[in-house]
């Protein structure tokens, strides 16, 4: 089978199957890895294949109550974490592999590094959670003190700066600010090192707390980013510095949040409020 077995097949999960764009890429991406680098063929351009749309979804979005509900279901440092996520509109992954160098508790800023697009960017750090954070890292650093003492201490460090820095790994600013509990083997270098925490470690506490509060919206913790960004625009900050603290490289994709707004985003009445207390008054007279 070649290129026309391949475009058909592809047409047939879009045309027949109505699979999403992503399923389709997904089955695109494994021909591909299948015919490059087990059968080691190229099988060309396909130019004929009918894709699949994506279809465009307002993002879900919680009332600044709901939010801070569901970060008070959550304890220790899940509750941390979800406050840090609501506060700075961070990812959940961005949020994990924060270092403590990339705390800045004097600016109230947080830097986030390689976000997604592999961008730098400087986002808000909580003030209500400047003293319960010192009180995390103070617990933090006292186990990576005692980890030096026993000797697996230490992170994996980006790119290159391990080859660099050869000690700069068991610095203190390199340690992750939500670390794993108990060390692991890192597969890549077979070093004993703490990692960062697994993402269900959140994920898995914020559903049950939205579960529990009743809360009949399909969101998680990237919900939170979605809140952050909402409501500073419904509280009048400028669109600019909602983009700016996103790290969105077009102000079109920050636009999306004006939609789904607490307030009216489009600044108009409805047609029923505009006539529903004349309407309420004549049902009175009328005694309906």
């Amino acid at each position: 089978m070649g290129a026309t077995e391949v475009s058909a097949f592809l047409t047939h999960l879009a045309v027949d199957g109505h699979v999403a764009a992503s399923t389709q890429n997904q089955a695109l991406s494994a021909l591909l890895f299948l015919y490059r680098e087990v059968l080691q063929q190229d099988f060309g351009w396909l130019s004929d294949v009918v894709r699949a749309k994506k279809p465009k979804r307002l993002p879900v979005v919680f009332t600044p109550e709901e939010a801070m509900a569901i970060i008070e279901q959550l304890q220790g440092v899940r509750w941390l974490m979800g406050l840090q996520l609501y506060g700075g509109g961070l990812r959940l992954m961005e949020c994990l592999r924060l270092r403590v160098k990339d705390l800045d508790f004097e600016r109230l800023q947080v830097t986030v590094r390689e976000g997604k697009g592999d961008k730098d960017r400087i986002t808000l750090l909580p003030e209500a959670i400047v003293e319960p954070l010192r009180r995390h890292l103070a617990h933090v650093q006292q186990e990576h003190e005692r980890a030096l003492r026993e000797g697996h201490a230490g992170v994996e460090l980006p790119y290159a700066l391990a080859r660099k820095y050869p000690h700069a790994d068991r610095e203190w600013g390199w340690q992750y600010v939500y670390p794993s509990a108990h060390p692991s083997i890192d597969p890549r270098s077979g070093a004993r090192r703490r990692h960062h925490l697994d993402p269900s470690y959140l994920q898995k506490a914020v559903g049950a707390a939205i579960r529990q509060l009743g809360i009949q919206k399909h969101a998680g913790c990237h919900t939170f980013r979605h809140s952050f960004a909402t409501h500073l625009l419904s509280d009048g900050t400028d669109i600019r510095t909602v983009q700016e603290l996103l790290g969105h490289e077009d102000v079109r994709t920050t636009q999306i949040y004006t939609h789904v707004l607490r307030h009216n985003a489009f600044a108009v009445k409805s047609p029923v409020d505009r006539s529903w207390s004349s309407a309420l008054r004549r049902r009175r007279v009328d005694g309906r």
